[in-house]
């Protein structure tokens, strides 16, 4: 069986923390220290030739720093400790420079940039966090640079200061918030399938992969089985698709209620689905598979007034016994399926494991 590969979309999105991907996130942080680095620069070469040295070499020095990690940032795996890094020293420099006695009244605008930058680059959550104490400091700041605001011309400068820089941030935090959110449901739209409300292929690769990853840092063992409605095709070909439909939501429903929390399920397509049973051993992964394939069988599926009997074929592949990566798991696993529907379907094999048949593949008839 021919896997083919897709992007995790969950854990891209997880990763992410921001409405910026992770490759964006990283080329927009190296933008910001080179554009700062090199204004640096030049102000530090300005404050030398007008005579403040100490300044001006503390500004090359923090340029220096600012390319050095420019080039860091191209391959580095601490991007969020670098964004840190750059944001938590600017924000104070912002204060820094609000407090200084000859400071203007227009410096004060840079405590609104101060959200949108840890929104963009932190995220929602880690912006707010960082953001709102800068900004809180940076009011207060400005109030005691107003000196007395008893006069109404003071306190209409302090109004539209503390006014503006709140609603920058909730406007921010609700467009992230709503960002989020329409995000999500995109992400939940990719991953699932539709009519049975399961992973579809793609997600439940994802993981797959994820589990073989878990599983190789804990040593803890996992089976994938490969489950495919007995002759599904009569039920299309005598019934009609939207009976197809109503027998693959009630598989996707006997699925789920069925298997542990710990366990996860999809779609694959068509009438085949997927399960990965974790922490099992052999035998054990056996007689769960076993066991929900008693209860499909039992169960009887009514479609107006047809009542419809379903069996199904599970083939199954014990990590890492069996393989060690996607393919070859879901390879054992299909090979197995296929002995399985030879010997008569409605059964349970695996490599190495005895066949579990019942009685019946699919029926279709009459009822009330």
């Amino acid at each position: 069986m021919k896997l083919p590969q897709h992007t995790d979309l969950g854990a891209t999105l997880e990763q992410s923390r921001s409405g910026l991907r992770q490759g964006h996130r990283r080329s927009l942080t190296r933008l910001l220290f080179l554009v700062t680095g090199s204004a640096l620069a030049v102000f530090a070469c300005l404050q030398i030739l007008n005579g403040f040295l100490w300044i001006g070499v503390g500004e090359l020095t923090a340029s220096a720093l600012l390319f050095y990690g420019f080039h860091r940032l191209e391959r580095t795996r601490r991007l969020q400790q670098w964004i840190y890094g750059y944001l938590i020293p600017l924000f104070s420099f912002f204060l820094v420079i609000m407090l200084l006695p000859e400071a203007s009244v227009s410096a004060f605008v840079w405590v609104l940039m101060m959200p949108v930058l840890a929104y963009l680059l932190l995220g929602k959550r880690e912006g707010m966090l960082l953001s709102v104490p800068f900004m809180l400091v940076g009011g207060v700041v400005y109030w005691v640079h107003l000196g007395n605001v008893a006069s109404a011309h003071a306190l209409i400068d302090l109004l539209n200061m503390v006014l503006c820089g709140a609603l920058m941030l909730v406007f921010i935090h609700m467009y992230e918030v709503r960002r989020e959110a329409a995000e999500q449901r995109l992400v939940d739209l990719a991953q699932t399938d539709a009519l049975t409300g399961l992973a579809n292929r793609s997600s439940f690769q994802g993981t797959l992969s994820r589990t073989i990853a878990e599983c190789e840092r804990s040593g803890s063992e996992f089976a994938l089985a490969i489950m495919d409605i007995d002759h599904f095709k009569q039920v299309n070909d005598t019934l009609g698709h939207d009976a197809g439909d109503h027998v693959l939501g009630h598989i996707g429903a006997c699925l789920t209620e069925r298997l542990r929390s710990t366990d996860s399920v999809g779609r694959l397509g068509g009438e085949e689905f997927g399960l990965i049973l974790r922490d099992v051993k052999p035998a054990d992964a056996y007689e769960l598979i076993d066991e929900l394939r008693l209860c499909i069988a039992r169960k009887e599926v009514t479609y107006g007034e047809r009542t419809i009997r379903v069996t199904a074929s599970f083939g199954i592949a014990q990590w890492p016994e069996h393989g060690r990566d996607v393919e070859t798991l879901f390879r054992v696993a299909d090979h197995c399926l296929l002995g399985g529907k030879r010997a008569g379907r409605n059964r349970v094999a695996g490599a190495g494991m005895n066949l579990s048949a019942g009685q019946g593949d699919l029926l279709a008839g009459t009822g009330t």
